[in-house]
């Protein structure tokens, strides 16, 4: 057991979760940036995927360069201009300030965000090692939503919040080793990408799929406050308590493993993140909104796992999961500006109403790649004994 916890990369799980805590404090960071800035709703919103799209870029841009530069030296980078960034807007009230610090710490975020993942996919379990991140990053942010309500108004608070976990984690990159496998990064380059068909057609589906979660997430801040009517510090408690059922979601997916193939998890799954959805929209009261948004947060880890294990099943290097983790982030990006419009122009109920159908609707596809890959062995999401300490997790 000693020798298993001495094994774990603690710096890549440190640097997913400053990478990943930018997404996971959307809604608060949107919705402060709405009340505590001369800003609409729907412009707080386009600087939200304004940030994530920043963060996005970083990692299509730096993916397969991380051996080249040298782990180190990026995290170093990407967490410096994380605090930079965050921490710059998180100072000012100019909104032309505000905007290129979001911008230059989502940068930061994504960078750091491709360096954990690249060593990550080098680990010999990175499913493990990808689900101590979730752990870390969900409750972190939920103690971040339990505790911003209280220290004030304003737009700052969960801003520094990231710049302040990015600042933390610098130290630990001393470990990362100066490169990480250039000969892996080589032979995969001499090999084309198996399952071609399905692959694209996963990674097509995903940017949408990543796109409604993130359009609700968003707005959900704001469904709490503007519809259902309650105070900052009860949707923040939803969103720890929602955040906190998203480690049952990842202690679920682990105990389950392959045991309903893939396509089910899926599928099924996904259909009924759907109907979370439209709830959650729907909500004019506590009791609605916090049932939509803890069912959604314990669902989506499980079907994200599911999505993970697909992806990686097409190709056992790892390159569709990959591909398919980097389209995803282009729905990350796009979901808060989709949401704060579609909410604007129809209302946050028929907004939920819209996301929820498009679930359906891609459903059928990413259903049909699962079965298609039914005869591959699902990856399993192995949850260690130590996990628990880290008490409050969903996917990202």
């Amino acid at each position: 057991m000693s020798a298993r916890r001495s094994t774990l990369p603690w710096p890549l799980v440190a640097l997913f979760t400053a990478g990943y805590l930018a997404p996971y404090l959307l809604p608060t960071t949107v919705g402060r940036l709405d009340s505590g800035l001369p800003l609409s709703a729907t412009e707080a919103g386009a600087v939200g995927s304004a940030l994530l799209l920043s963060s996005a870029s970083a990692g299509f841009l730096l993916a397969s360069r991380v051996d080249r530069i040298g782990p180190r030296l990026l995290a170093r980078t990407g967490l410096v201009l994380a605090v930079l960034g965050y921490g710059g807007a998180a100072l000012t009230h100019t909104v032309g300030a505000v905007i290129a610090g979001v911008l230059i710490g989502g940068f930061g975020s994504g960078t750091a965000t491709a360096v954990a993942a690249t060593g990550i996919a080098a680990q010999p379990d990175p499913h493990r090692t990808t689900t101590l991140g979730l752990l870390g990053v969900s409750a972190l942010a939920g103690a971040v939503y339990l505790t911003v309500p209280h220290l004030g108004p304003g737009h700052g608070q969960p801003l520094a919040a990231i710049a302040l976990t990015a600042a933390a984690v610098w130290p630990l990159t001393a470990r990362l080793s100066p490169s990480t496998a250039p000969h892996r990064t080589r032979q995969q380059a001499k090999t084309p990408l198996p399952h071609l068909r399905a692959g694209l057609l996963l990674a097509g589906t995903l940017p949408c799929w990543s796109l409604a979660q993130n359009s609700l997430w968003g707005v959900s801040g704001r469904i709490g406050l503007d519809q259902a009517h309650l105070t900052e510090a009860t949707v923040g408690a939803v969103f720890a308590i929602a955040l906190g059922a998203g480690l049952l979601g990842v202690i679920g997916a682990g105990a389950l493993g392959p045991r309903l193939g893939k396509a089910l998890p899926i599928g099924a799954g996904t259909a009924l993140i759907a109907a979370c959805i439209a709830l959650s929209a729907s909500a004019t009261d506590l009791t609605t909104f916090a049932t939509g948004e803890i069912a959604w947060n314990t669902l989506y880890p499980i079907v994200l796992s599911y999505v993970i294990g697909l992806a990686a099943s097409l190709d056992p290097r790892g390159r569709w999961a990959v591909l398919v983790g980097s389209a995803s982030s282009l729905g990350t990006a796009a979901g808060p500006l989709a949401g704060s419009l579609l909410s604007a122009q129809a209302g946050f109920e028929a907004m939920g109403w819209v996301l929820a159908a498009g679930l359906l609707v891609i459903a059928v596809p990413m259903t049909a790649v699962a079965m298609g890959a039914g005869r591959r062995s699902l990856p399993v999401v192995e949850i260690p004994v130590e996990a628990p300490s880290y008490d409050k997790a969903t996917a990202a």
